[in-house]
């Protein structure tokens, strides 16, 4: 098992570990454990109790968090002339196509986001073996293939906090709410935005409970349990 330092069993203290949080009083403690010296990303942690190596329990879709994510996201667009001039307009960071696709094949990888309009998935397909284990291979359930027209759209939504989730092997997801400087009322209306996409992503085969476990971190701190109930109960207004 692996040791803390003093640091972490100090703010871990702050914490009952024998119960569960309501999700509001965890928005103001999480904040409490973010003490590293930068301003730390709080990410959910949400155990499900799909399984994963069945095509119909996958979990997977996008949301746009109201307050975003707190980080600034660096967008490729793969796109044909007309979709690339759209997306130059919109301020996508890195445009092209068999270009970029040789840039990323050499090793380079400075970004955060890959869209492909429809036409272009012949040139994105060949970095499958390089994009795919990151997460960031273009997909219709991600919304990263957008066809020409929706690009700006997408951008945008991109900017202000769009994430995807998707659930692992493990049968759980993890997803980044915004950072330890934000208010804990932003914090707690982004993972309302966060589980009521989930919810609604519910696979209809599913048995059992689909929420098992909620949990939110900062990036160098310890988790709080939320109550799952309660959070998959979580509306945005």
């Amino acid at each position: 098992m692996a040791k803390h330092g003093k640091r972490y069993n100090a703010v871990r203290s702050k914490i009952d570990r024998s119960r569960t949080y309501a999700p509001d009083e965890a928005m103001n403690l999480v904040r409490e454990l973010a003490t590293a010296n930068f301003d730390e990303t709080i990410e959910v942690h949400i155990n499900t109790g799909v399984d994963p190596r069945h095509a119909d329990q996958q979990v997977r879709g996008v949301v746009t968090l109201p307050h975003g994510t707190g980080r600034q996201v660096r967008i490729l667009v793969f796109a044909g002339p007309d979709g690339a001039s759209l997306a130059e307009q919109a301020g996508a960071d890195y445009v092209g196509g068999e270009d970029l696709a040789k840039k990323i094949q050499e090793g380079w990888l400075d970004f955060d986001v890959v869209l492909a309009t429809p036409d272009m998935m012949r040139v994105v397909g060949k970095l499958g073996r390089i994009l795919g284990p990151r997460g960031l291979m273009p997909s219709p359930k991600a919304g990263t293939i957008v066809q020409p027209d929706d690009l700006p759209r997408v951008i945008e939504e991109t900017r202000k906090g769009r994430v995807e989730f998707r659930v692992d092997k493990t049968a759980n997801i993890h997803v980044p709410i915004g950072k330890a400087s934000f208010e804990p009322e932003k914090l707690l209306e982004n993972l309302a935005a966060l589980m009521e996409a989930i919810m609604a992503a519910k696979p209809s085969s599913i048995k059992g409970a689909y929420i098992r476990r909620v949990t939110v971190a900062p990036t160098m701190g310890p988790g709080v349990r939320i109550d799952p109930l309660a959070a998959s109960s979580l509306k945005t207004e």
